[in-house]
């Protein structure tokens, strides 16, 4: 596998030593290593381990030198054949991320900070897959980032042992004990209450050395000056010694006595403890972030309140002054760097979570409106399941209205519900799915929708892989289109025309639906309630078409006689549709006294309905979603058909018996006529002689 890390610079640090332990594991395991930087004093130890870097400038934070960093890393991505992009920090990951996006490469992020809410942090939190080093910053990413706790991998930092020599502190020298504090010099790392806490051991011990390392960003030079004058302030300058930035930190481990961290925010890890208990240095340090994942106190090291300069003296004099104590925290911090916190682990965990960010695809699938389309649309979802099996995510957004018919789809693995047309209407909360989406880090969308909002939805997901129609509905934000065609379509075909874009092709048309065990007993009880005898041939008849599509109506005194008529064959009816009106529900009784129909409009949700339908013997419907309903449960279907063309909207013509007239003026598809003849002209007769002939 070919693996892009990338961070500022190559200089020593934790980050930096932790890129190079990786790389080096990486291409002991045959595996090609590839690092990003604007350079630094670790780039040659990294090509000497077999490792290829790119020198580009992306420590510089200017949106000009972030989108040409972007567009340099496609080109090393291309080049390189790179399967998993890593970034290691917030200002390159802003390249690297749309880097990955636009070549279609996972894209992973490790969590080296507590980060500010800052919007320049949010990059960090949009990986395929989120690692973090301790307990603390993953907890900082879920609540705070938004990241969901199933793209969060805990993998603490390792450390290579090889590189570090354990000493018992007995056999070190006692006549003079050497105190070290590792750390960049800022007021977060806390040298101030070091400082403080040296003058009084100082006083009780005055048999130290006491060495800070690290140096200060240009930004903090007056801190370090701070330090030195508080130094001299205190008497201490003949013990305190600055050693500024040191590569030999091994080395110097074998001559230190006492390693303390004194950190006053939360740390998202700290390399420096581990590297310490792999030399046997015992530590103090402050109750801080992943600190506590690293310390256990009393057993491994001892942990003080941050800012605490008297607490953190008084542990730093307990370990000096108790040698057996000391021996003790020195021999389990050996033993936890080696099991927990060693290179091996850490690399072969991080090789897995590449590995596993490789070996799936999250997939969203759009299907917002339109109970009949997304009903057509169950064959595309078991193929695209077929074609990804788990481990792919599959996630269905779909409206609140029609949500219900795959609520027990075993196709999907998450329906994200939206009510488009009343709490989630509106251009804002629009873009507030949008970041919804993003958050979610798809890798791919498919449009089954394919109108202005889906469009722009599968823009806003972020998605690597963008497929559906081109069309003038904004299909500039899709990547991967097909052009809408000419001739006539049905309506999988046209539907798996995009899913052809993925290599998928339709072989399985059959429509499918998982109406509950409850569904099933509250059609029974509401038909027992109707006094339906077990023998008793059922028709149903469903009524109406959305309120938009009068049109697609059968005359209500049309069903009316078509139930009279039927009744004398000893066949009941059935009605489904929406709730009648009083003055309508009147009408209709008085034209059907005699058949006694049972009325079951607005009575059933949709799963119900598929329940009832699943009961009758027959179906007759206008083009409407129940058309579809009736042929997925397997009922025998009468489709009637006016303003709209069959080829387009039957998924087989096997599937029902179509009546339908041919007028002039067919296929209109206006919601709206005068007259509607088209529908008006298919009798009584025809129908219930096809019912007749289905029976």
């Amino acid at each position: 596998m070919n693996i892009l890390q990338i961070l500022p610079e190559l200089n020593y640090g934790g980050v930096e030593t932790g890129t190079v332990d990786l790389a080096k594991y990486l291409v002991k395991a045959q595996h090609k290593a590839v690092v990003v930087s604007a350079g630094g004093e670790l780039v040659d130890k990294l090509k000497c381990l077999g490792a290829v870097h790119y020198s580009l400038a992306v420590n510089k934070k200017s949106l000009f030198s972030i989108v040409r960093a972007c567009f340099e890393l496609v080109k090393i991505i291309q080049r390189e054949d790179i399967r998993v992009v890593h970034a290691r920090s917030r200002v390159p990951a802003w390249s690297a991320y749309f880097a990955a996006k636009l070549t279609n490469v996972p894209f992973i992020t490790t969590c080296h900070g507590y980060y500010s809410r800052h919007i320049l942090s949010r990059v960090m939190g949009w990986g395929k897959l989120v690692i973090v080093p301790s307990q603390i910053i993953g907890r900082r990413m879920i609540d705070d980032f938004a990241v969901s706790p199933e793209r969060v991998r805990l993998i603490p930092r390792g450390v290579d042992a090889e590189n570090f020599t354990f000493i018992l502190p007995e056999e070190k020298s006692r006549t003079e004990f050497v105190i070290a504090f590792i750390a960049r010099i800022t007021p977060i790392k806390g040298h101030l209450y070091f400082i403080k806490a040296i003058q009084r051991v100082y006083r009780s011990i005055p048999n130290i050395k006491v060495w800070i390392i690290g140096t200060a960003p240009k930004s903090k030079f007056h801190y370090k000056e701070d330090l030195e004058i508080l130094v001299k302030r205190l008497g201490l300058k003949h013990i305190v010694e600055f050693l500024g930035k040191r590569n030999d930190i091994p080395q110097l481990f074998s001559k230190i006595n006492l390693l303390v961290m004194a950190s006053t925010t939360h740390e998202a890890f700290g390399r420096v403890i581990v590297e310490a208990q792999a030399s046997g240095v015992p530590v103090v340090a402050t109750r801080v972030g992943g600190v506590v994942d690293i310390v256990e106190d009393g057993v491994d090291g001892l942990l003080c309140v941050p800012k605490d300069s008297e607490g953190m003296a008084e542990a730093i004099i307990r370990i000096l002054r108790d040698n057996e104590l000391s021996s003790l925290l020195a021999k389990n911090g050996r033993l936890k760097a080696l099991s927990k916190f060693n290179l091996e682990k850490m690399a072969k965990n991080t090789l897995e979570v590449y590995q596993e960010a490789v070996g799936f695809k999250r997939i969203l699938i759009i299907k917002l409106s339109a109970l009949g389309d997304l009903i057509l649309s169950i064959p595309a979802l078991k193929a695209i399941r077929k074609k990804y099996p788990s481990p792919h995510k599959i996630t269905l957004l779909t409206g609140k209205a029609i949500a219900a018919v795959v609520s027990n789809c075993p196709y999907l693995d998450e329906v994200m519900v939206y009510d488009f047309n009343e709490s989630d209407k509106g251009t804002f909360k629009l873009f507030r799915l949008g970041k919804e989406l993003r958050r979610k880090n798809f890798d791919m969308a498919v449009d089954l929708q394919n109108n202005r909002k889906s469009h722009i939805l599968c823009g806003l997901s972020l998605a690597s892989l963008r497929c559906g129609y081109q069309n003038k509905k904004f299909s500039f934000l899709l990547n991967r289109k097909v052009k809408e065609d000419k001739f006539i379509l049905g309506p999988l075909e046209h539907q798996f025309r995009v899913l052809n874009l993925l290599d998928i092709e339709l072989k399985d048309r059959k429509i499918e639906l998982w109406p509950s065990k409850e569904d099933e007993r509250y059609i029974d009880n509401f038909l027992n309630s109707e006094w339906l005898s077990g023998s008793q041939i059922l028709a149903g008849v469903h009524l109406s078409s959305s309120q938009k599509w009068l049109t697609k109506r059968w005359p209500l005194e049309y069903v009316a006689h078509l139930a009279e008529e039927l009744a004398l064959r000893d066949i009941r009816v059935v009605l489904t549709g929406e709730r009648m009106s009083q003055n309508e529900l009147r009408v209709f009784n008085e034209m059907a006294r005699k058949s006694k129909p049972i009325i079951a409009c607005g009575k059933t949700t949709i799963n119900q309905l598929a329940c009832l339908i699943k009961r009758c013997n027959v179906f007759i419907s206008g083009d409407t979603a129940p058309l579809h309903i009736a042929s997925g449960v397997g009922t025998a279907v009468i489709a009637l058909f006016g303003p709209t063309d069959p080829r387009r909207h039957i998924s087989s013509e096997n599937d029902a018996l179509i009546l339908k007239k041919d007028l002039e003026c067919q296929p209109c598809y206006k919601p709206k006529c005068v007259s509607i003849e088209c529908m008006k002209k298919i009798s009584v007769d025809e129908v219930k002689e096809a019912v007749l002939k289905l029976l």
